[in-house]
């Protein structure tokens, strides 16, 4: 009980300063309502950039305030939309910029969701995906000389959802140091694709434009990269013992 009432006191304090960022946004434009909230939809997304561009003219450290801030709430509580937050990083502040704002943010968010799990979500996790996280538990100490390249290859490659792994991962026995960076480096290719798109938002007709055949065969190769270290490993003990 005392769990749940210190993870429902993150909540409401994390929402709150949510509410107070949008709540007393600075003016742009006194004669237009502005409705600062996340995006639902393609449609929604095009509009909050062309709001948060004007914004960006004149109230920079706002727009990164408020951006960051919404990032790391999604992330930290497993909020659906971060491919909309990446275009939209994209369209404000431009693909080099972006990437690198997003890919952090995109660590330390999946990190706070590490601790959120590790403390508070435990039994939870046992409870409704038992064989799941029994899986992960078994692969984590199966690659456990080589978790480096296991993990990354997991993020770079789109099978697992990045969800269960942020919040499995402190009871399958992988290091929040590890953990952080292989989030920052794993989903470096993805983020960059949505960046990228994120310029030519008003080109886009749907999110799922992100994912063309072109772009997963990037994304599997890369992945596959990652596994040849792993292949190595296993040679050289074969050869060896």
């Amino acid at each position: 009980m005392a769990n749940i009432i210190k993870l429902f006191i993150i909540v409401i304090v994390a929402s709150s300063w949510l509410y107070f960022l949008t709540k007393f946004a600075p003016s742009i434009d006194e004669s237009e309502e502005v409705n600062l909230r996340f995006p639902n939809s393609l449609d929604e997304l095009k509009h909050l950039s062309e709001i948060l561009k004007k914004y960006y003219e004149k109230n920079c450290f706002f727009v990164i305030l408020l951006f960051c801030s919404a990032y790391l709430y999604k992330q930290s509580f497993m909020i659906p939309g971060s491919a909309l937050l990446n275009l939209l990083a994209g369209a404000i502040f431009g693909t080099w910029l972006a990437l690198p704002i997003v890919c952090l943010l995109t660590a330390v968010g999946a990190s706070v969701c590490f601790l959120i799990s590790k403390n508070f979500g435990k039994d939870i996790l046992e409870k409704f995906f038992p064989d799941r996280v029994r899986r992960l538990q078994t692969k984590v100490m199966a690659n456990s000389g080589r978790l480096l390249y296991f993990l990354l290859f997991l993020r770079i490659f789109p099978v697992t959802p990045n969800w269960f792994i942020n919040v499995a991962s402190p009871i399958a026995g992988v290091p929040l140091p590890l953990f952080f960076i292989t989030v920052l480096v794993g989903l470096l290719p993805y983020n960059l694709v949505c960046v990228q798109a994120g310029e030519v938002l008003s080109t886009l007709s749907a999110v799922s434009d992100l994912l063309t055949p072109t772009v997963l065969i990037n994304l599997t190769i890369a992945a596959t990269l990652f596994l040849v270290p792993t292949f190595i490993s296993k040679e050289q003990r074969r050869h060896t013992s």
